[in-house]
């Protein structure tokens, strides 16, 4: 046992931004997967958007922690090493792209349809009429939410720590395990995951706001 030193608070804040680059990583491939997800939710082929609801429901159906197992340990009894990091940003991808696939579909079907019939009467395609007409109005209405989610994403990157990956949480523990001041060194980590959190909260509810005001002005 010893006291809480600076060499602690380093090895936490090591943690905090292998934590950061986890939800970018997550994100960004999940986001790439997500519009997929959604082109496909919304497509005018009946067996692409069968498919894709059995993809969006077996992944909201499991648990995160599940994904995580299947991704590390699943591929390590099938042969397949992966590094914890790689392992982790696979299920994150795969656990975001189906929540952002179904946030972005909403907010593209919540755009009334009189709009793509407007883009047809101008002779564009159905694709031209998604990114010209359609995605620039749901792109509003789907920030806040996807600010939102993105800060679930965050808190959510713990998981990684059941397959070894040294983010926030595991740096944490690996510290508690010598110290014995659980209160003190998981206290830390939460100020530090909120110092993180907090400003993507404010920014959703900020944009929130703005996006109510737009509505009410119009």
């Amino acid at each position: 046992m010893g006291d809480f030193s600076s060499g602690h608070m380093i090895y936490l804040l090591n943690g905090l931004m292998w934590t950061v680059l986890l939800s970018m990583l997550a994100m960004l491939l999940g986001g790439i997967a997500g519009f997929a997800v959604m082109l496909a939710r919304i497509s005018q082929r009946r067996w692409l958007r069968r498919i894709s609801l059995g993809y969006v429901q077996i992944v909201q159906g499991t648990p995160l922690l599940i994904q995580m197992f299947l991704m590390y340990f699943g591929l390590g009894v099938a042969g397949i090493e992966v590094p914890a990091l790689v392992a982790a940003a696979l299920a994150m991808m795969i656990y975001s792209s189906a929540y952002l696939g179904e946030i972005w579909r909403g907010s593209v079907l919540s755009i009334d349809n009189t709009q793509f019939e407007a883009a047809e009467t101008l002779a564009l395609t159905r694709w031209q009429s998604l990114v010209d007409v359609i995605l620039p109005q749901a792109l509003r209405i789907a920030t806040p939410p996807t600010v939102g989610f993105t800060v679930q994403l965050v808190k959510n990157t713990s998981l990684a720590s059941v397959v070894g990956f040294l983010e926030l949480t595991r740096s944490a523990q690996v510290i508690n395990n010598s110290l014995f001041e659980p209160f003190l060194v998981f206290g830390i980590a939460a100020v530090l995951y909120f110092a993180v959190c907090y400003p993507l909260s404010l920014w959703s509810r900020i944009l929130e706001r703005k996006l109510n005001a737009g509505r009410r002005q119009a």
